[in-house]
């Protein structure tokens, strides 16, 4: 740099066009030595897109790749071909001849390359991203045109092997903040402006178009940016159609470091080493504010006369910046990490290049390696990522996040110190947060990533599986299971470094899948233990995941993390190391039945479920293993996948039941696969849900009720059916249907039948005969279901009781809602539950009441509540009345010896309450305005039972004084 190459710009004694020509020259000369680097650092066959890209825009030509049709917009503004580019569109396109499109107003302004192209950062996997800006004026359809061809070209490029993306705007509407783009993967949509445009002035290469106004505003008048630029236009130092303006970047508002550092932590989750780079660069200018702008320390220079491409390489100068200021700050430990995340981002590898094959990227690295004081042995290690384990890349890993945390903090506390608001839209914000969620939070059983992109591969040739039961010299034996590289002979786990431990033998293989170290080349070991696992259902279990657990490839879309995650596919492995029946295996029996249910297996009615380990993979690609072994473990497992289904009712994962126990496998996967995939329709069926239902499930002789609650799922775990029926009578706040599992109650199929018939909205009554007894079913208007037994004569005797009672009370209620003005008559139904032909059947009963007479007399109870005393209840017997003020604790025996005194022949069949009134305000915490016909039951059987009771003790006492 020499002081007599400098070039001052007086914009108040006036300025020289020569100057400014001078000035302008000086930026091309640059330009293009950036231009040809970023040439350079492609393959042959991808140089012809950097070549093309002016001229396929500034022509509409059928020969040109993205080509749409005749409308759409083209024409670059003062570009004009050269025979190279010409030469390369011929050798494309045989076809193409260059034609004039005559005197029009071009489309496009300028096309512009920025970011690593053309810099020390460039590395084979770089991509180029493309700033197309379009006149001002243009219409919604022709920018809409502009973008299908971007986005065709794009696909022409990448079927060349080159990833690139054009983004389509006008330089005004940068300008004034109103692009409108949306957060992906290679956008940042609103989440920064200034520190974007920062990078664009310093790593923009100009393709064709108008020039950048920027290059000629001195930088240290910045801040006079916009009066300058006007002066300049005004006062016609420049023609005004050369140039295109996007504005200054003075400073960075800290409302953008907010937005750009969550950005940047999203990009930093798949490309760590660029996004720690310009973390810190954010961190740099929040908490350096004085040491100005890369982009201003650039512009400067080559107003000073530097025009040395290496010395103004953008990565150069961005890591000299970070070098300054992180050793002010004296943090040796980033400092490293920088050095390291630059030396990997250029993806030079410096231990395996020779001499003749030495270029400017790789002479500029070499020279800052040697500054850093780097050993070979270092670089090596760097250059052969191929070979890391995966306790190298943890240990990176752990690098990395703690960087990652601390910028995250370093936002946080800036957002909190000085009030930030975030300069990003609260959608991408949102979007941004979920993203960093997924990759980096920790949460119970969520399998952890420790690859992002930092070595290759993690494949491992050979991998042990240790169950850590096995006594192993010099260690304490426990449970669990390790994970070794390679070792066949247990007394090495001595000295073998453990890979990895975990509680369980599907978690530590999922983690192996997930992370590439277990492939299907992969070879295996097996020290069982204690376990009841051999290696045939070890390399099954691998079958397992590998046919139905794919490993993500690339981040979850855009689409999914702006939703709630869903299960995307779940893998549930059954009693893996267990054998269910090893307590009789051992003592040399087998048990024979003929119930072959593996959730209630043999007279035993035994539960052959004993573990379940699931695996799930979540539409924001988490990977997740739960393990149930405690408890009802299948209920439990049953009611989480329910849980994560609410979010997309309408959308079920794949599902998949894997078991390799060796005497039962198939039937349990086949009873566990039946099962999930029912619980799941009925709960889910259609896209609404979850529906509002009870569902029941028999295991081991014990029944489980599952149900949503306020949109939540729950079970009622009961030991018995006389629970059962007790829990299934309870009211309900609407209609709950039971509905029952395929495999529940088969020792009760009247009861299954009876569940399965329910409908809304009337009140059914369902009754079975046998010889001497008969069983009796209402299910009322709420799903709530009623049931008793009670002594057979005639099916008069048996139902016009129970018809008229019912009768009364549905009456008593549909006058109540007429007076109110609400709809809803409740029928009264019966119907006869039958064997024909060995299936269970239901025949409809009695169309009225009046089809059956009622002998006797009628028998009324009514209710009293006091507090919260238990109901009392005054009882009528024709027009003769019991009050419990008058008989209180001989009621009962009072109205027993009544009625047996008014029966004449002396009979003892039982005691039938016609009628009753219960208090609505049975709870004294709540006024009911509708009582539910199961709460009459209730009480109605309560009544009957003590009535009866009475009576035959009464009956007893009768003969006895005889």
């Amino acid at each position: 740099m020499s002081l007599a190459n400098a070039i001052q710009l007086d914009f108040d004694d006036g300025i020289d066009r020569k100057t400014l020509k001078r000035l302008c020259e000086r930026f091309l000369r640059i330009n293009a030595a950036r231009r040809l680097r970023a040439r350079e650092a492609l393959a042959s066959r991808q140089q012809v897109v950097l070549d093309l890209l002016p001229l396929i825009f500034h022509l509409n030509h059928p020969s040109l790749p993205g080509y749409l049709d005749q409308h759409c917009p083209f024409g670059l503004a003062h570009y004009a071909p050269g025979d190279d580019e010409l030469a390369a569109a011929q050798r494309l396109a045989r076809t193409f001849r260059m034609r004039s499109a005559g005197r029009r107003r071009p489309d496009v302004q300028a096309l512009f390359v920025m970011g690593s192209p053309g810099t020390l950062g460039h590395s084979v996997a770089s991509d180029l991203d493309v700033w197309l800006c379009h006149r001002p004026d243009l219409d919604a359809a022709g920018i809409r045109s502009l973008e299908q061809k971007a986005e065709a070209v794009s696909r022409w490029a990448d079927s060349l092997g080159l990833e690139l993306h054009v983004f389509v705007f006008a330089a005004e509407d940068f300008r004034q903040g109103r692009q409108r783009v949306e957060v992906n993967g290679e956008n940042c949509g609103s989440a920064q402006h200034y520190l974007l445009l920062d990078e664009f002035y310093r790593t923009g290469i100009h393709l064709g178009g108008c020039y950048p106004l920027w290059w000629l505003i001195p930088a240290e008048r910045e801040a006079d940016y916009d009066r300058l630029a006007d002066q300049l236009r005004d006062f016609r130092f420049i023609r005004a159609d050369q140039y295109i303006d996007f504005g200054a970047v003075p400073d960075v508002p800290e409302a953008e470091f907010l937005g750009a550092g969550v950005w940047q932590l999203y990009k930093g989750i798949d490309s760590p080493w660029k996004s720690l780079l310009k973390l810190l660069l954010i961190e740099c200018y929040a908490r350096d504010r004085d040491g100005g702008l890369l982009s201003l320390a650039f512009k400067a220079q080559v107003y000073a006369g530097t025009t040395d491409p290496d010395a103004l390489d953008p990565y150069l100068m961005l890591y000299q910046r970070l070098e300054r200021w992180l050793i002010g700050l004296e943090a040796p430990e980033r400092l490293r990490l920088v050095r390291q995340s630059l030396y990997l981002k250029t993806g030079v590898p410096l231990s395996r290049l020779e001499q003749r094959s030495a270029t400017w990227q790789s002479a500029l690295l070499q020279m800052l390696v040697e500054q850093w004081g780097w050993d070979r042995k270092q670089v090596r290690n760097l250059d052969d990522r191929q070979l890391w384990r995966a306790g190298d890349v943890q240990v990176l890993r752990r690098q990395i996040v703690s960087e990652l945390t601390h910028s995250y903090r370093f936002l946080s506390r800036l957002a909190r110190t000085h009030a930030v608001k975030a300069a990003i839209r609260p959608q991408d914000m949102g979007l941004l947060g979920r993203k960093l969620y997924a990759a980096f939070q920790r949460k119970a059983g969520k399998v952890e990533l420790i690859n992002p992109n930092l070595a290759p591969t993690l494949a491992e040739e050979n991998l042990s599986f240790h169950h850590q039961s096995t006594q192993v010299e010099g260690r304490a034996p426990g449970q669990g299971w390790l994970l070794y590289r390679d070792l066949e002979n247990p007394a090495d786990a001595v000295w073998q470094p453990v890979i990895r431990r975990a509680s369980s033998l599907v978690e530590l293989l999922v983690w192996s899948h997930c992370n590439g170290l277990l492939t299907r080349a992969t070879r295996l070991n097996l020290r069982a233990g204690d376990s009841a696992l051999d290696l045939g259902g070890l390399r099954g279990m691998i079958e397992d995941l590998q046919a139905n657990l794919p490993v993500p490839d690339a981040p979850a879309p855009r689409e999914a993390l702006l939703q709630d995650s869903r299960p995307l596919s779940i893998l549930l492995f059954v009693n893996v190391a267990v054998d269910p029946q090893a307590p009789l295996t051992e003592r040399g029996l087998h048990k024979l039945s003929g119930r072959h249910d593996s959730l209630g297996f043999s007279g035993g009615r035994e539960n052959l479920v004993l573990t379940l380990d699931q695996v799930m993979l979540n539409s924001w690609h988490e990977v997740s293993v739960h393990r149930y072994e405690v408890g009802d473990t299948l209920i439990q497992c049953l009611k989480n996948i329910l849980a994560a289904r609410v979010a997309a009712p309408g959308q079920p994962p794949q599902l998949t039941v894997c078991c390799h126990d060796a005497g039962h496998g198939p039937s349990i996967q086949r009873r566990l696969q039946t099962l999930f995939e029912d619980v799941q329709q009925t709960f889910f069926a259609g896209r609404r849900g979850p529906h509002p239902l009870r569902y029941v499930i028999e295991i081991e002789r014990r029944y489980f009720v599952l149900q949503f609650h306020n949109g939540e799922p729950g079970f009622v775990a009961l030991a018995s059916r006389a629970e059962l029926l007790s829990h299934l009578q309870r009211p309900q706040p609407a209609y709950l249907p039971i509905l029952v599992d395929r495999h529940a109650l088969e020792d009760d199929p009247a009861l299954a039948l009876v569940c399965r018939a329910s409908q809304p909205d009337n009140i059914q009554v369902f009754f079975q005969v046998g010889e001497e007894r008969a069983w009796v079913w209402v299910v009322d208007e709420h799903g709530s279901l009623s049931h008793w037994q009670q002594p057979f004569t005639s099916r008069r005797h048996l139902l016009a009781p129970v018809m008229r009672f019912l009768s009364n009370v549905s009456e008593r209620r549909q006058l109540r809602r007429a007076l109110a003005d609400a709809a809803g008559d409740l029928e009264v139904t019966c119907s006869e539950v039958l064997q024909r032909a060995g299936q269970w059947v239901l025949e409809r009963r009695f169309g009225a009441t009046d089809e059956l007479p009622l002998d006797g007399f009628e028998l009324h109870a009514v209710g009293v509540q006091e507090g919260d005393q238990p109901v009392r209840f005054d009882i009528f017997c024709e027009e003769q009345e019991f009050s419990v003020l008058e008989y209180g604790d001989q009621l009962i025996p009072a109205v027993a010896h009544y009625v047996r005194s008014r029966r004449r022949d002396g009979s003892d069949y039982p005691i039938y309450l016609t009628d009753l009134n219960l208090p609505h305000d049975l709870d004294p915490q709540m006024y009911q305005h509708d009582l539910q016909t199961s709460q009459y039951l209730e009480y109605r059987m309560a009544l009957e039972r003590d009535l009866n009771r009475a009576l035959g003790q009464g009956m007893r006492r009768a003969l006895i004084s005889r």
